[in-house]
């Protein structure tokens, strides 16, 4: 029984994604970055969002998590906040010329992880783990969604 826990999808997803982030984490200090700021640094670059309840719900973290990572990425120069014209209550949040110039190196550093820690995968086997993947992702997302609804038949 104990074996079959260690051996569950929840337990060895959660060893890769540890292993993972620490690796990435190793590939993303000489850039300035933290494997956390990958949400935001993408957000931004991509204009999926510029306020932080935007970049908050992308990254899928509570607002204060996300008060707290801006203010250490904007102390480290990576961001900069302006106040937004149409609420004065909220601020703009874009990204500054220097995490710009250093994303690219930071991602390709990324993609060297990955392509390492897939390493003996064939392409078909790759795209297939990364499919199935987002099915169980989309499944958690599901399930949380689910339990986070007032009268759950769960309770």
């Amino acid at each position: 029984m104990h074996f079959e826990v260690l051996s569950s999808p929840g337990h060895l997803i959660s060893l890769a994604a540890r292993g993972f982030a620490r690796l990435s984490e190793t590939r993303l200090k000489p850039h300035g970055f933290g494997v956390g700021h990958l949400p935001v640094l993408i957000a931004l670059q991509d204009g999926q969002a510029e306020t932080q309840r935007d970049l908050a719900r992308f990254a899928k973290i509570e607002q204060p998590s996300m008060a707290q990572m801006l203010a250490r990425m904007e102390r480290g120069g990576l961001i900069q906040r302006t106040p937004d014209a149409a609420d004065g209550r909220s601020s703009r949040v874009a990204l500054t010329e220097l995490a710009r110039t250093r994303l690219p190196d930071a991602c390709a550093a990324l993609s060297e992880g990955n392509r390492e820690a897939l390493s003996g995968f064939t392409d078909e086997e790759a795209a297939q783990l990364l499919a199935l993947l987002m099915r169980v992702i989309t499944n958690l997302d599901r399930v949380a969604n689910a339990e986070a609804l007032p009268n759950n038949p769960r309770d």
